[in-house]
């Protein structure tokens, strides 16, 4: 098992371009797979053995996560990762039907355009350094201006110097988009690049942490987590709820959903087509705030 586990940790870095943390939560979940079945079926795990797991199987060891307090999205991940390394292991006719629990899909909550900017304005403002503010602020524009993921802002290198009107991204995947940039926030990148106190050679990190190395994107999270407490703005207040706040205000302006989905990278239409019912969501609150008839 420990050869077939670690063969498919190399089949997902490698062949499904999976991310660290992906690998590291689908092989976490192979090894409690092999552990659970050894002593439900009282033998050791081969892989023979393996193209043998029934549905029965499968909802025994599910029951066994739920009793470990995992909720229903997590146990939707939870049987998804088991599945392909079933097929991975055993081959397609190795993974069983299996319906998995049933997921509400929660709908992503956007902050208006001024909250936006004054979280923004207060993390620049309560930085330890200038240089580390015009760092946030750039960092924070990028995810609301451009709709970058926190981890596509903080994965730029200076290889993006001198900026232009567009700027290549990264994304999930390694999939490649070109998004247009604001003036704001070509302004807010070289007001950065200027400050900070460590060159920025086009093979290493644009943005760097207090002490050179790249950033880290958990320093953003508790940076805006610090400032939304300051500004009593709501816990669903975090950096990606700025890229959430990007997608539905260029929606409730006319944008194309077609376009939208390259402007944020999603592999499928139906990931982008979630903002519609966000925009729906905003019309009405906005209905039910204003309107002499609701409610």
């Amino acid at each position: 098992m420990q050869a077939a586990i670690l063969a498919w940790s190399d089949h997902l870095a490698q062949n499904r371009r999976r991310s660290a943390h992906t690998v590291r939560a689908y092989v976490a979940t192979a090894h409690r797979l092999a552990g659970f079945l050894a002593g439900h079926w009282g033998e050791a795990i081969t892989a023979e053995r393996l193209a043998q797991t029934t549905a029965a199987d499968l909802r025994a060891y599910l029951a066994f996560r739920r009793a470990e307090g995992l909720g229903n999205a997590s146990a939707a991940r939870e049987l998804s990762a088991v599945r392909g390394f079933l097929a991975f292991a055993g081959g397609e006719g190795a993974t069983p039907r299996l319906k998995g629990p049933r997921v509400k899909k929660g709908i992503p909550r956007p902050i208006s355009p001024d909250e936006a900017v004054s979280l923004a304005e207060d993390v620049a403002e309560n930085a330890a350094e200038p240089w580390i503010g015009a760092r946030d602020w750039a960092v924070l524009l990028l995810l609301y201006g451009a709709g970058l993921r926190i981890g596509e802002a903080a994965g730029l290198t200076g290889a993006i110097l001198p900026l232009g009107a567009t700027l290549s991204v990264t994304g999930k995947r390694a999939k490649t988009r070109i998004v247009p940039l604001l003036p704001q926030v070509r302004d807010a990148i070289d007001a950065y690049a200027a400050l900070c106190p460590w060159p920025i050679a086009r093979g290493e990190a644009l943005f760097r942490g207090a002490k050179g190395g790249p950033l880290d994107p958990a320093l953003i999270r508790r940076a805006v987590q610090a400032a939304r407490m300051r500004l009593g703005l709501s816990d669903r207040t975090t950096p990606h709820a700025l890229r959430h706040s990007f997608a539905t205000h260029l929606l409730g302006r006319g944008a194309d959903l077609r376009a939208l989905q390259e402007l944020l990278g999603h592999a499928s239409l139906s990931s982008t087509q979630i903002y519609t019912a966000v925009d729906a969501a905003h019309l009405l609150d906005v209905y039910r705030n204003a309107h002499p008839r609701a409610g």
